[in-house]
């Protein structure tokens, strides 16, 4: 009965004298973007620790305390921070566990529930969970989410997806194995430096290295070979997450393609114009979109400003910018579809089609409706208006084959190298004025 007592009264909260006594366990997505993330916690004060445990054992903690019915990222996530509490290799006197909340239907906005349940059964009653979330959702005392730290956030955001986005363009084609993530380091470190020392806080002041950025990617010796492109879709974790897909940007890399991922900026701007279309459509607060238009016109301008710095250097290839993103997806699907990732999600895959990525691969939690109906729903729909789009979704779960997965994605790649190959011959078949066809060898 104790136990029962301490679950529903004795919650927990992040307070203002823990910011100082308590070490902040993260679970990771993107390990360059929460780097820099957890660098301007830290520059705010907090003690961070960005949990970098994976494998079996992560999987079997998150089923111990998680219903396998639950979305695969939950497992994953929760499984994650309870291994690292049952390792010892931190003080649950001294610990708190940070998770994010969309605040919208997806059952994400509920892992917080499932968290501090997983906590009461595994006896750190007192570990508390601080809600990282701008809709107000689950406050704590000692946690603030304040304007400063969200423009500083969008920068780290900005950086790590130009980074990202250069870095597949650059690591296939390398010479010299390791020569682009030596170029990552260094400018990860820079970066790292300047938001240690506070030093580094508007995009006016970050954009200015964008170009030396680009000239240390340019300078990485490439073999002169073409690659068939392969662009990453689906549910946020498992599309960013090396745990949640099993590495796959690494298998992808080594079977011989170039990765295409979307970047975590325009899963941003696709959360903040969902103020503006909740009003146009479901009558939402007129405050609340009128913030949001800011919020939206902000951060576009900076990314189109990243993408023309791209496009001006003439080395390295810029995706469409969100806005553009945005106006392809009319014709495929209507903009109140937003549970989950929504119809951005079909944007993204209409977007890489558009740009000649036309190899797909969709990564979907199995048990997450939302994905399935904007993504594999749409697939369809979507090779309609391109018929040489080659997609596949892959599910992952606790239960999925590893070897299974792979083997679906060889198949697609085996798909994508046939068709390079056949565009190649129609290629060097030229017609000659004399009216003859000749072959170039």
């Amino acid at each position: 009965m104790k136990h029962e007592k301490t679950v529903q009264t004795g919650v927990p909260v992040f307070t203002e004298e823990m910011k100082h006594t308590h070490t902040i366990l993260i679970p990771d997505m993107l390990p360059l973007h929460f780097s820099f993330i957890e660098q301007i916690l830290r520059q705010d004060g907090y003690k961070t620790h960005i949990l970098k445990n994976e494998g079996p054992a992560v999987v079997e903690a998150g089923l111990k305390y998680v219903h396998n019915d639950m979305c695969y990222p939950a497992i994953i996530v929760i499984g994650q921070m309870m291994q690292a509490l049952e390792s010892g290799d931190f003080d649950p006197e001294k610990t708190a566990l940070m998770i994010t909340q969309t605040g919208g239907g997806c059952r994400a906005s509920n892992y917080i529930h499932l968290l501090r349940k997983a906590l009461d059964k595994a006896g750190f009653h007192k570990v508390p969970v601080i809600s990282l979330n701008v809709s107000g959702l689950s406050p704590s005392p000692g946690f603030k989410i304040t304007v400063p730290f969200l423009l500083k956030a969008m920068t780290a955001v900005i950086v790590g997806d130009f980074l990202m986005m250069i870095k597949n363009q650059c690591e296939p084609y390398e010479v010299h194995s390791g020569d682009t993530e030596k170029v990552i380091q260094k400018w990860q470190a820079f970066f790292l430096k300047k938001w240690e020392t506070g030093s580094l806080t508007t995009f006016g002041y970050l954009k200015k290295y964008f170009p030396q950025i680009l000239d240390d990617f340019a300078a990485v010796e490439k073999r002169e070979e073409r690659r068939p492109r392969v662009g990453i879709v689906g549910e946020i974790y498992v599309k960013y997450s090396p745990i949640g897909n099993n590495h796959l940007e690494d298998f992808l890399v080594s079977e011989g393609a170039e990765v295409v991922v979307p970047g975590l900026l325009d899963f941003c701007l696709y959360c903040v114009y969902n103020g503006v279309v909740d009003q146009k459509l479901y009558g939402g607060k007129a405050v609340k979109a009128k913030i949001s238009k800011i919020a939206y016109h902000y951060l576009t301008k900076r990314q189109n400003s990243m993408y023309k710095i791209v496009k001006d250097h003439g080395v390295f290839r810029a995706p469409l910018g969100f806005s553009e993103k945005k106006d392809i997806t009319e014709q495929y699907i209507g903009q109140g579809v937003k549970m989950g990732e929504g119809w951005l999600l079909t944007s993204e895959m209409a977007e890489l089609v558009t740009e000649g990525v036309k190899n797909i691969v969709c990564t979907q939690p199995f048990g997450c409706l939302p994905n399935h109906i904007v993504a594999k729903g749409m697939q369809n729909k979507i090779k309609a208006i391109h018929p040489d789009a080659n997609i596949v979704a892959v599910d992952y779960d606790p239960g999925a084959s590893q070897v299974n997965q792979q083997n679906r994605i060889k198949l697609m790649l085996a798909n994508a190298k046939m068709d390079d190959v056949e565009q190649t011959e129609e290629k060097e078949i030229t017609v000659p004025a004399t009216g003859g066809i000749s072959v170039e060898m």
